[in-house]
């Protein structure tokens, strides 16, 4: 098993509880694979290393065990499960997983998940939006429109659009994927700003709302598909020029070293 941090570690710190903040840290360290080649700290070596008391660390494995990133049995003790068994609908794993290092693989798997959930969930939302609804996905646009000002925040305004218009659906389970948008949004927009170099097209997010306000199922659909399909477009261009980056590095360095062979 890899040493774990020396005792003393203290988590007393942000907003979270003690068990949330250590569930973040142990989250994180699994996601990084920290643990993969070896097993777990016992419960007594993370309450020593992290400053915690045991019914704290119970707890924070007892969620990473709901999470299928853990499992706990008497004779075999706290082992690692593989990432195949993490609950991958699950906020907190997602958002490690996005905060890990970055992968043109893993962003595009989740865009590809936004292709089939937001167009649908627009389209519902042109159905069955009512009229505080739409104000609420109207104030996330104007949110956009003055985040372009310099007098709100870019990343947050735009995950404010879409996260409304799942509400605006009406449906409970799409409701229940707020949570999960919300924090796969906060990554995955980032990512796409930075390749891209700028922010998120206002007129193609005022399409979808003015699909949603006409009650046009179709066109909202259609127009929240575009602009998921633009993201993936530009996942793929990246993808492809980072390809050619690492094709010419490796050519680069075959030359070298025949060079220096023949020399």
């Amino acid at each position: 098993m890899p040493p774990i941090e020396p005792a003393g570690r203290s988590l007393l710190t942000g907003r979270m509880t003690l068990t949330e903040q250590l569930l973040n840290a142990l989250g994180r360290e699994i996601v990084l694979g920290r643990y993969e080649a070896g097993g777990f700290p016992t419960e007594a070596e993370i309450s020593e290393a992290y400053s915690t008391s045991r019914s704290v660390t119970r707890e924070a494995i007892k969620m990473l065990t709901s999470k299928g990133m853990l499992s706990a049995r008497p004779r075999s003790g706290i082992v690692v499960q593989p990432e195949r068994a993490w609950s991958l609908l699950d906020a907190d794993v997602l958002r490690w997983m996005l905060e890990r290092k970055f992968s043109y693989k893993l962003l595009r798997s989740f865009t590809e998940m936004r292709l089939g959930i937001e167009p649908t969930a627009a389209a519902l939302a042109a159905r069955n939006a009512d009229a505080r609804a739409i104000e609420d996905i109207e104030r996330g646009l104007e949110r956009m429109h003055a985040a372009e000002r310099g007098q709100d925040d870019h990343l947050t305004s735009d995950v404010a659009f879409h996260v409304a218009i799942l509400d605006a659906t009406g449906n409970p389970f799409y409701m229940q994927l707020h949570d999960l948008v919300n924090t796969a949004l906060r990554i995955s927009i980032q990512l796409t700003n930075r390749i891209k170099g700028r922010t998120a097209s206002i007129p193609a997010h005022r399409k979808v709302l003015d699909a949603i306000k006409a009650g046009d199922a179709a066109a909202a659909h259609a127009a929240m598909s575009r602009i998921i399909a633009d993201v993936l477009e530009l996942i793929a261009e990246a993808e492809s020029q980072e390809a050619g980056r690492s094709t010419g590095k490796a050519r680069k360095g075959a030359a070298g070293k025949m060079a220096r062979t023949k020399a």
